[in-house]
């Protein structure tokens, strides 16, 4: 098979380049390898990039794209509220309707706001937080992302040299230019060590313990046996309130999220991607008192787009598709296939690997010989190593995230999932030979 060429996108990301910083919209897109694609339509799994390939896609729109790209039910549903008007500035029937289904799939719904992006999302969740504890004080952890503004952007990736002792760490600012005054009251702690944040929640001036309920920005890092347990009773003893980020995991592990699939309720929950299936929609949802704060407590949170009209058509026709049990059942057998072929290609060519993580998102981390417990571990991973093993596979059709993370729809069908493994197995031997 001939290797798929990527000079006009390459051509075009350059030439782009001299309007936009580095021809893309978002930091997250820029500095692939070989390039930053380019891309004229999707359908189903499939990318078609200007230079004429049909990529089977793994980067689903980096997780929002759950039911595939183009699933007809959303598209339709999206299109008959066109018709209808773009944006009322007040709300609608949808709007109710997909806080409904919200609050009936999330197990700590009990009222929802929508927003636009989770960034923002977040965002609200703190300020809930703080007002409903007069505090402070929040803790976040090593590794887990949520969002890329000045408040929250702490020891996301810290360099090893930055990141203090373990029972102690640093708190790395992510970007240069990020205000210090907007992480004066935020600490980071490292995850899944139960008794450090246990004790640190003890001291009572927690406002906010604000985590990824199951890691999968830096590695896909399962909670360890009881460490959610001991941190939602510490919260619950201090009247800390405990924030879920499912901004990856919502809606995609499972119809209620991570915290019905791990048991674990929290007070609040932030989600996102998954929620419209590539519309921009967030939301904020949780319990009733703390958020009813935005009504007769004072809380400000506003938005010209929250709840537009024709994203709210997306969130319910995504919602009711992904309520059916057997959506997750289906995209559950064929994520297990896929991370077992995997397992077996890397075996096989004597390549040292983990394959982690859920079988809707997974992650792969070259050069870890065991699953990483939090983000120190995954400094092990050969990244260098792994972008040449996804450049591989891009030469073979298949586009996979460089950070290791692999998000499935339910449009994987098992002759996709057949082509990846046979794809991934061809790009980890010729990986190997360059040894």
């Amino acid at each position: 098979m001939k290797p798929c060429s990527f000079e006009r996108s390459k051509a075009r990301i350059h030439a782009a380049a001299g309007r936009m910083p580095g021809g893309v919209s978002s930091h997250f897109r820029f500095g692939v390898s070989p390039t930053p694609l380019v891309f004229r339509k999707a359908e189903g799994v499939h990318l078609h990039d200007l230079d004429g390939n049909r990529l089977i896609d793994y980067y689903m729109g980096l997780g929002p794209m759950i039911l595939g790209h183009t699933p007809a039910d959303v598209i339709d549903a999206a299109r008959r509220q066109l018709d209808q008007g773009l944006l009322y500035g007040g709300q609608s029937e949808l709007e109710f309707e997909a806080a409904r289904l919200v609050c009936e799939l999330v197990p700590c719904a009990e009222r929802v706001r929508f927003a636009s992006s989770g960034s923002e999302a977040v965002q609200l969740a703190l300020r809930l937080a703080r007002a409903a504890t007069g505090r402070g004080r929040v803790l976040k952890f090593e590794g887990h992302y949520h969002g890329w503004l000045d408040s929250v952007l702490w020891s996301v990736a810290p360099p090893p040299a930055a990141m203090g002792p373990e029972d102690h760490p640093a708190s790395c600012p992510g970007s240069a230019g990020q205000d210090p005054g907007a992480g004066r009251d935020v600490e980071v702690l490292s995850w899944n060590r139960p008794g450090q944040v246990v004790d640190r929640i003890a001291r009572g001036d927690v406002a906010a313990v604000i985590m990824e309920a199951a890691m999968f920005n830096s590695g896909a890092i399962l909670p360890l046996p009881g460490y959610l347990e001991a941190v939602r009773e510490a919260c619950t003893r201090t009247g800390t309130i405990l924030v879920f980020d499912e901004v990856i995991t919502g809606f995609r592990v499972a119809p209620g999220g991570a915290q019905e699939r791990l048991g674990v309720v929290p007070d609040l929950a932030v989600f996102a991607k998954a929620i419209a299936n590539g519309f921009p929609v967030a939301a904020v949802a949780g319990r009733g008192d703390v958020m009813d704060r935005l009504a007769t407590g004072g809380v400000v949170h506003g938005g010209t787009y929250n709840a537009q009209p024709v994203a709210m058509a997306a969130t319910v026709a995504t919602l009711k598709r992904l309520s059916a049990p057997q959506v997750h059942e289906a995209m559950e057998a064929r994520g297990r296939r896929l991370m077992a072929g995997f397992e077996a290609a890397f075996r096989d060519a004597g390549m040292t690997a983990t394959v982690t993580g859920f079988p809707q998102i997974f992650h792969v981390g070259l050069g870890l010989e065991k699953p990483p417990v939090n983000y120190r571990d995954t400094l092990a991973i050969d990244r260098a190593r792994y972008v040449r093993l996804t450049t591989a596979l891009l030469e073979r059709g298949v586009r996979a995230l460089e950070r290791g993370a692999w998000f499935l729809s339910t449009e994987h069908d098992d002759q996709v999932i057949d082509t990846t493994i046979e794809a991934m197995r061809d790009a980890v031997a010729a990986v190997a030979r360059e040894a």
